[in-house]
């Protein structure tokens, strides 16, 4: 999204891969300090939507028919394709693969950690307390505890909340193949297809598949406790940062940073601005209008937002970068896997005390999220002094 992330070209041939392949033009990896402050920001603003509080509706899609989650995932994709590029450059497929895996099966067992949790204390309160806000959160496995957590190791159950480490592990697990692929034949044969199953998704793909698989293969979860995100929709998103990170040619930041571009761009993002919020106050109804918003199948208006976001946020970057890249964020962006699961520890204890807690006094809610986010900053810079495992800074998609 930024000349300096497609402008550097190795010309060295893979390692380790075959010969007379195609390279990933990946740039040489650089701490880029307002990225991670971009990620600090987007974890604080998706804590506020969590925690059960009125800032809930205050950091809710503020900018238009886009969330936190696909800036996460985009980036995410982004820095795993720029880092991991450059090293199937210099080592070849075998690390990639090695390194990947490695990140895959340590956030997997992050997860099962989070699922300990919630399948023990917080099953308990909810259980105790009978709090709804909080037994809606795990209604599946208080009906059915054995079936739950078997399906819950295998990423096929996915408890609210507890549904955002389950696809960035599968993506990460695909990663490898989409970017040999990519530089073995081309990237087309990678974003074509993707793109293809991003349409599908928008017309019922998961929901068939599903229903297949109750019918052939006897599968007793339902379609709602797999997870909110629709998988084969968000690939997409992660295919093109992908893309974008390893290195696309330097002609599509010229096109996408073009004066036409950035009118398009900043036009699309003030209409839907507009509609989003109640200042005209127009009445969009029906199913075409929603499946176009969706969030969780990524529709195609919330595409076209967050593109039209990214591109000016794209030529906007160095502006940005003088008042976005604070200590605390930049903190925040550089754990924010380990930010990411201790805010969900803090918004299940926080859901346990006060259920909703919208019915709190204004002075309790605030110190809610005062204790969170100071409980998240100590988290981050404890973690921030530990060494993280080679292989770069990549990081998690959040909801």
């Amino acid at each position: 999204m930024s000349q300096a992330l497609v402008a550097s070209v190795l010309t060295e041939q893979v390692r380790g891969a075959l010969p007379n392949t195609p390279q990933l033009k990946a740039p040489r990896s650089q701490r880029q300090p307002e990225l991670d402050a971009l990620r600090g920001l987007m974890l604080l603003l998706m804590t506020l939507a969590h925690l059960p509080t009125h800032f809930q509706v205050v950091t809710n899609q503020q900018l238009g028919f886009v969330s936190e989650a696909e800036g996460f995932v985009f980036l995410s994709a982004f820095l795993t394709g720029r880092i991991f590029g450059r090293i199937a450059n210099e080592s070849g497929f075998p690390t990639v693969i090695r390194r990947l895996w490695t990140r895959a099966l340590r956030l997997y067992g992050y997860h099962l950690v989070l699922l300990a949790i919630a399948f023990t204390v917080v099953a308990a309160a909810a259980i105790h307390t009978q709090r709804p806000s909080l037994q809606g959160l795990l209604d599946f496995y208080l009906a059915h505890p054995h079936h739950a957590v078997k399906s819950a190791l295998l990423l096929v159950y996915c408890p609210p909340l507890l549904d955002i480490l389950p696809m960035y592990i599968i993506f990460l697990v695909a990663t490898p193949v989409a970017l040999y692929v990519a530089s073995r034949w081309s990237w087309k044969l990678v974003l074509i297809p993707s793109g293809l199953i991003w349409v599908l998704a928008q017309f019922g793909l998961r929901a068939a598949i599903h229903a297949h698989l109750v019918q052939s293969a006897g599968l007793q979860i339902p379609l709602n406790e797999m997870g909110a995100f629709d998988l084969l929709a968000w690939q997409f998103l992660w295919a093109v940062g992908l893309w974008i990170g390893a290195g696309s040619p330097a002609n599509v930041f010229q096109v996408l940073t073009s004066k036409r571009s950035v009118f398009v761009a900043l036009s699309v993002a003030a209409g839907v601005f507009l509609v989003r919020h109640p200042l005209l106050h127009l009445q969009f109804n029906g199913a075409l209008w929603s499946g176009l918003i969706d969030k969780w199948h990524l529709g195609g208006l919330r595409l076209l937002d967050f593109s039209s976001l990214a591109i000016l946020f794209a030529v906007s970057r160095s502006w940005l970068a003088r008042w976005l890249t604070i200590s605390p964020l930049v903190s925040l962006g550089k754990a924010s896997l380990e930010v990411f699961c201790a805010h969900l520890l803090f918004c299940f204890a926080a859901i346990s005390l006060v259920g909703r807690g919208t019915h709190l006094p204004a002075w309790l809610q605030l110190a809610l999220i005062a204790a969170s986010l100071i409980g998240l900053y100590a988290v981050a810079r404890l973690s921030v002094r530990t060494p993280a495992l080679p292989g770069g800074p990549t990081r998690l998609p959040a909801r």
